[in-house]
């Protein structure tokens, strides 16, 4: 399956919704999208995966060298799930604790 992304920026404000899956394959695009758009002045960014159907590890992966890379510019990364099965991952793997979660993009958007 492919992964589509949107990005619309609000001055150092990013949200970057994702539609499809998130894996081995489609992750370096992730990568790519939001190294560009951290690197170009985005410290806050929000990540909505509310249309995500599966995430593996390497996506994972990819959202924590984001959110690292925004931390280093006194950003955050937030992230926007009502889908049971990815917020699981996220449970599972602890990073439920490391990103903060939200139900909808403008909650997340308080920053």
């Amino acid at each position: 399956m492919e992964l589509d992304i949107h990005t619309q920026q609000d001055g150092n404000v990013c949200t970057v919704e994702l539609e499809g899956e998130v894996d081995v394959y489609t992750a370096p695009r992730l990568k790519e999208e939001l190294v560009s758009h951290i690197e170009g002045g985005c410290s806050h960014v929000i990540v909505n995966l509310d249309q995500v159907a599966f995430i593996d590890s390497s996506g994972l992966g990819v959202l924590v060298g984001a959110l690292r890379r925004a931390r280093e510019r006194d950003g955050a990364v937030r992230i926007v799930c009502n889908r049971e099965n990815i917020l699981k991952i996220f449970r599972i793997t602890g990073l439920d604790k490391v990103f903060p979660i939200f139900t909808s993009a403008s909650e997340a958007a308080d920053f």
